[in-house]
């Protein structure tokens, strides 16, 4: 049974439990994503070598091609990355709501948590920058980073693995993810749905996981989240313009909507740019994607 909620729905919620109440939601949706997660390392440690050298010579079309077809597993890691991605995603709208009831009963309250963010800038001590996340996060408000994604990640490091195979894993998972993408283009499913802003199986909300994910990771492991998520990025550009190679009429019913997925990564990301997309991707393709998808629709003026 299929239970859809809407948003005024959504709003009373918030209304009824508060930002304490969303807090709690929150956790539960986060252990949801460790799980995933968990899986997504297993495929990862699996298919290792081969990402190792997929991550080398991404930009060997040849080389990528005999590498591909050694590759499984991708369709597993698709699914499960969106459904990271549907889980953030209604966290974010429960957090949009929370943040209109908060606006409404303490709107003297919120103007100096808005203010938090001005006061954030790259140089600003992690734990610093985490507490006033954590703040802005429980009033509802938007973070570059996300706090209880940070939590959850870090909760699941063991003894087991050092702080260098964890990130190791991290990066191998971007990777996995961006040689992917052109999966998606063989699922009918994958179409754009010009009505509701987003593809009929989700596929949008891989952009939600994917920069959220990669945020998380790299804070935990104390790394530079704007140059990995450049490295996939390129990877997965590169990837994409070899799917604009392809002739196979299967595939390119759905590549325009794969192309509006990589542009809604960058919208999506504080750390990405549409002059680093335009780098590497020429924004051409997107621009007669969002076209194709919009061509049924005439405007008339006057």
């Amino acid at each position: 049974m299929q239970f859809i909620l809407t948003l005024p729905e959504l709003r009373a919620l918030a209304e009824l439990i508060g930002p304490y109440g969303l807090k709690f939601l929150s956790e539960n949706l986060m252990w949801h994503i460790t799980s995933q997660v968990t899986e997504l390392k297993k495929l990862v440690i699996e298919n290792m070598d081969i990402l190792v050298q997929m991550r080398n010579n991404f930009d060997k079309a040849e080389e990528m091609t005999l590498l591909k077809k050694r590759l499984t597993g991708a369709e597993n890691v698709l699914k499960r990355m969106t459904i990271i991605g549907v889980i953030l995603s209604f966290k974010s709208m429960a957090e949009d709501c929370l943040q209109d009831i908060l606006h409404k009963h303490c709107p003297y309250l919120m103007g100096p948590i808005k203010c938090l963010n001005n006061i954030i800038s790259p140089e600003t001590d992690i734990k610093v920058t985490l507490r006033a996340f954590e703040l802005m996060s429980a009033a509802g408000l938007p973070c570059d980073i996300n706090p209880a994604l940070v939590a959850a990640i870090s909760s699941m490091h063991t003894d087991n693995t050092s702080i260098e195979e964890e990130y190791k894993l991290s990066c191998l998972l971007l990777v996995y993810i961006a040689v992917s993408l052109p999966t998606l283009a063989l699922d009918s499913n994958s179409c754009y749905n010009r009505e509701h802003g987003g593809h009929n199986n989700n596929t949008h909300c891989l952009a939600t996981a994917i920069n959220q994910l990669a945020a998380a990771m790299f804070t935990v492991q104390k790394k530079n989240i704007e140059q990995h998520l450049k490295e996939f990025l390129l990877m997965a550009s590169s990837t994409l313009l070899q799917l604009g190679q392809n002739v196979e009429r299967v595939e390119v019913k759905n590549r325009e909507s794969i192309y509006l997925l990589l542009h809604m990564i960058v919208e999506k990301s504080p750390f990405l740019s549409q002059d680093m997309l335009e780098s590497c991707f020429p924004y051409v393709l997107p621009r007669n994607a969002y076209r194709e998808v919009y061509r049924s629709f005439i405007v008339t003026l006057g």
